[in-house]
């Protein structure tokens, strides 16, 4: 009795599932032609040959829709990295982030539009909502881990000041490290997290400048000039690279 049910079910599922990848294919188009501030949920449906009143059955807003191209542009480079540092986790945390920027480096410059529209100026008048939380923090996991693997390895060794990490960073971050209670986290443990968004901000820094055409006449190749930026604020760090 159940099967001439649940297979219409199954089939209203997957044609469901190639709309909606459809109209997420028409609306990364437009985010290429127009950006993120212009996206418009009718010049979607139009391209699809839909009423804008039925797409709105699917994605209910505009905000929505970016929600959604939000979300997947986070775990798109947050597979990269992942990749990229399980693909690299026999050299060592040093060499692992130097492969995971270089991945997510590419993936940048292939994906311009979608880097920028998590990495770049905010959509006036949007709000990300919670659900983006989650993918965006599979690359800010890569780069924890890495630096939690230095510290337990006993390789790190921060060039940079000695600081008191109380107050700097949120319990968060420490629940997200695997410490529920910030005050039974060891020092030199919150350091190690206080530290984190270093790689996290030279990493982004250093493709915006790139992308965003700030190396023009400056950079004889961007690529090896991306590397000593990634390997001078990681060994500030304490991840010690190497260019060899």
């Amino acid at each position: 009795m159940t099967e001439p049910t649940t297979a219409p079910l199954r089939a209203r599922d997957r044609a469901r599932a190639e709309l909606m990848s459809e109209l997420l294919a028409a609306a990364r188009a437009h985010l290429e032609s127009e950006g993120s501030a212009a996206l418009s949920l009718r010049a979607v449906a139009r391209d699809l040959g839909m009423a804008s009143s039925a797409v709105y059955r699917y994605v209910p807003s505009r905000d929505a829709l970016l929600t959604l191209l939000i979300i997947e542009a986070y775990d798109a480079v947050g597979q990269v990295a992942e990749d990229a540092a399980a693909d690299a986790r026999h050299s060592g945390p040093a060499q692992t982030w130097l492969a995971v920027a270089r991945a997510v480096r590419r993936w940048a410059l292939d994906q311009p539009y979608s880097f920028e529209l998590i990495y770049g100026t905010p959509v006036r008048g949007y709000q990300a909502p919670q659900d983006t939380v989650p993918a965006a923090l599979r690359l800010w996991g890569v780069i924890v881990g890495l630096l939690l693997e230095a510290f337990q390895e006993g390789v790190l060794d921060p060039t940079g000041p000695a600081f008191d990490p109380t107050g700097r960073m949120t319990p968060e971050v420490y629940a997200f490290a695997g410490w529920a209670d910030p005050a039974t986290v060891p020092v030199e443990v919150a350091r190690v997290a206080t530290r984190s968004p270093t790689l996290f901000t030279s990493l982004v820094g250093a493709i915006s400048t790139e992308l965003f055409g700030h190396l023009h006449r400056v950079a004889a190749d961007p690529a090896l000039l991306f590397d000593v930026t990634i390997a001078t604020s990681a060994a500030g760090v304490g991840l010690r690279i190497s260019l060899d």
